[in-house]
């Protein structure tokens, strides 16, 4: 069996609705299994960056705020939107700017991920974040956040207690954790 063979067949695919985020598609498709089927793919107009700011001391800091399509609050690192075609570096240093007044010195890419991959296309970057200078941070209009900065340790608990439940959050907290041997 080839594995990197697409199995799917698409005979056709629609826009059914589109804003400033993201694009909704409805496609006829063939299945792997030979039968007809439909699929929704939502597309993003951004690339997903996700930072996890580290001080000397070990600290790092969480950004609150409430989250319309859950109803509830959420406690996440730092992230944002990088639109396509620009450097995700240079977005996730922009959101980190925004989110919580802090620059970095050092930065290293330590993830590549895909937040839900049986819906959506969305591809998420996450970087540690070092050397990191306090100054204003900037929101956006639709933005009201709170900053909380907290040990490492604790944030990776709060993964583990699902008390910090976005995706990209959970991925790059866990993978510092490993690489921190935390």
């Amino acid at each position: 069996m080839n594995v990197t063979k697409n199995p799917w067949q698409t005979l056709n695919s629609a826009v059914r609705y589109e804003n400033n985020w993201l694009s909704i598609r409805h496609e006829d498709v063939v299945t792997p299994a030979g039968t007809p089927g439909i699929y929704g793919v939502v597309s993003f107009k951004n690339k997903a960056v996700g930072v996890i700011p580290i001080d000397e001391d070990g600290n790092t800091y969480l950004v609150g705020q409430y989250r319309y399509p859950l109803n509830e609050y959420s406690w996440e690192i730092p992230e944002g939107g990088s639109p396509v075609g620009t450097d995700p570096l240079e977005s996730a240093r922009r959101e980190l700017k925004e989110e919580t007044g802090l620059e970095a010195s050092r930065w290293t890419q330590i993830g590549r991920i895909h937040t839900s991959n049986s819906a959506t296309d969305e591809e998420g970057f996450i970087y540690i974040a070092e050397g990191l200078v306090q100054g204003e941070h900037e929101p956006e209009d639709t933005e009201d956040l709170r900053v909380w900065k907290l040990p490492l340790a604790e944030a990776v608990n709060m993964v583990m207690d699902s008390r910090i439940t976005d995706a990209i959050s959970m991925s790059g907290l866990l993978m510092v954790a490993r690489l921190r041997g935390i």
